[in-house]
């Protein structure tokens, strides 16, 4: 059920946002440094390896660039119109095909890097086992401005290692202990609301047994 959902909603978007895709494509192409698409290797189902697809937002070579593991707000890396981008999501979409392909679905915890999975504890492993990466999910919805958390914070790779990782493993044990079809459909439903209220407290007010932490005090300590 859930993947033929998957499959259908992500035909219908496609075809919604084509006319989305096609200008943006042709900026990016004339743009920046030409790149159209960036693909990057992360930890799914069963923590095998693929790759994701996303719009280009930053400088090809911003691994190299500096010492930064993290994007941050403001980062010097992020090209112009990445920027507009990466704030509206709309760098996310192109991981519509990753759904189609059978690699991610629409709703579950988001795919990470190899170097950032082994932040994790060892117990999210046994969490992404049988559990398909999402474009967005619990963890997604909570830390949809983790930019800015970790710019806040006095240690950039403190924060993320010993605070927000934890958090995200543990929310994202909650989803797959708790996941229903109709989760997956509000869910889907708050990310849009939070893009457009991103003060939203509405995923506690209709799941409150989330656990519940102060992210704007990570870091802080």
């Amino acid at each position: 059920m859930k993947r033929l959902y998957d499959i259908f909603v992500a035909l219908v978007f496609l075809i919604i946002l084509l006319p989305l895709f096609i200008p943006i494509m042709i900026i990016l192409r004339f743009s920046g440094e030409g790149e159209v698409f960036y693909r990057q290797l992360r930890v799914g189902k069963d923590n095998d390896p693929f790759y994701i697809t996303k719009f280009a937002t930053m400088l090809k070579d911003s691994p190299n660039i500096g010492t930064l593991e993290h994007t941050l707000r403001d980062d010097p890396r992020v090209l112009p119109i990445g920027k507009f981008l990466r704030k509206s999501k709309i760098n996310e979409l192109p991981q519509i095909w990753d759904i189609l392909v059978g690699k991610m679905s629409w709703v579950g915890p988001r795919p990470t890097t190899p170097d950032h999975h082994n932040s994790y504890p060892s117990s999210y492993n046994d969490t992404m086992m049988g559990l398909m990466p999402g474009i967005t999910g619990v963890g997604s919805i909570i830390f949809r401005d983790e930019e800015e958390v970790l710019s806040k914070a006095k240690d950039h790779d403190h924060c993320y290692v010993n605070e927000v990782v934890p958090y995200k493993a543990e929310l994202e044990s909650w989803y797959k202990e708790n996941r229903t079809f109709i989760m997956d459909i509000i869910l889907m439903l708050l990310t849009a609301w939070v893009i457009i209220k991103p003060k939203s407290d509405a995923l506690f007010e209709i799941y409150p047994s989330i656990p519940i932490k102060d992210t704007n005090a990570f870091g802080q300590s």
